[in-house]
């Protein structure tokens, strides 16, 4: 009985510290006797005792290195200060464990180095408006050179580019001076723009004046004219009706008169009287006893008597 709870004694303190149980996303190197045997991935595992060891147990999750700020030197002799952030993942854990001595550190090294090449090719403005440029050659450089590495490079960003303190202040400076000059340039095109608009609307209100000044003509010379067409029709019909009722010459002579004595009304008004006219009224006997021109007596003096003859007596 003794030697059977010895046993069990012995093969509990031997074996089931042997047992292992490897979690997700895990996995453990096995070396026997010094030499790599296998890889455990997750589940339970039973290893031989004092011939078998775990030589390595390696996360595959994705991990992230944080690289401190690191001086970098551009084409243009601008010293900045960059720092960057790596994100890998572990796909062979024999590589991992076996290519290099400590990869992470390596890693490291690695893209402080790769980063120093990429920017050394770039001046100052570049690397500043350069950064998806800059993460893309580096997420390919490495990706590449890790694989022996057993390592998955699968992004690098640029987390901070600091620039000198007097290469700041000079980047401010700049970036007022352009800020001021959008400022004037775009109070010149307002200014601009207004003062179009106003000569649009000076353009518009002159066009529009001139044609209203133009149709207060066009009707003003309608109006003349409709009212001369109307007098002149007035008096042909006029004289039309009186040929029609048969009045003669005399008569239409006395209305050119009356034409002219309604002319002669107003003040400082003096009327010519063709030669012609003047025989024309002394040959017509009702016209001259009608009109009064006949009298040849001057204005305002008394008309004189005519002479007696001595043949006549004096009553």
């Amino acid at each position: 009985m003794v030697p059977f709870i010895i046993i069990v004694a012995i093969l509990f303190i031997i074996v089931i510290p042997n047992i292992r149980i490897v979690p997700q996303a895990t996995e453990y190197v096995i070396e026997f006797l010094g030499k790599y045997k296998t890889t455990w991935s997750a589940g339970l595992h039973v290893k031989i005792p004092f011939i078998e060891r775990i030589a390595k147990r390696i996360t595959l999750k994705e991990q992230v290195i944080d690289s401190p700020p690191q001086p970098v030197i551009t084409k243009d002799n601008v010293t900045m200060q960059i720092d960057t952030v790596v994100f890998f993942r572990i796909f062979d854990a024999k590589l991992f464990a076996y290519g290099v001595v400590n990869p992470i550190s390596a890693l490291e090294n690695l893209t402080a180095t790769t980063l120093r090449n990429i920017v050394g090719e770039l001046e100052l403005d570049g690397t500043l408006t350069s950064r998806d440029t800059i993460n893309g050659k580096m997420t390919a450089i490495l990706d590449d050179a890790t694989d022996q590495w057993g390592i998955k490079v699968t992004r690098v960003e640029l987390k901070n580019i600091i620039p000198p303190a007097e290469i700041q202040s000079a980047m401010e400076k700049q970036m007022k001076a352009e800020r001021d000059r959008r400022e004037t340039l775009l109070q010149a095109e307002g200014h601009k723009a207004a003062a179009i608009t106003r000569a649009e609307g000076d353009k518009q209100a002159m066009i529009l004046a001139a044609e209203g000044e133009r149709d207060a003509r066009i009707a003003r010379a309608e109006g003349e004219a409709k009212a001369i067409f109307l007098a002149k029709k007035a008096e042909a019909d006029g004289l039309a009706a009186l040929k029609e009722a048969g009045v003669d010459a005399v008569v239409l002579e006395l209305k050119k008169y009356e034409a002219l004595v309604n002319m002669a009304n107003g003040q400082a008004a003096k009327i010519i009287v063709p030669t012609d006219v003047v025989n024309t009224v002394k040959n017509n006997a009702i016209f001259s006893e009608t009109a009064g021109i006949g009298d040849v007596t001057e204005y305002g003096q008394p008309p004189k008597k005519a002479p007696k003859k001595k043949d006549e007596c004096c009553d």
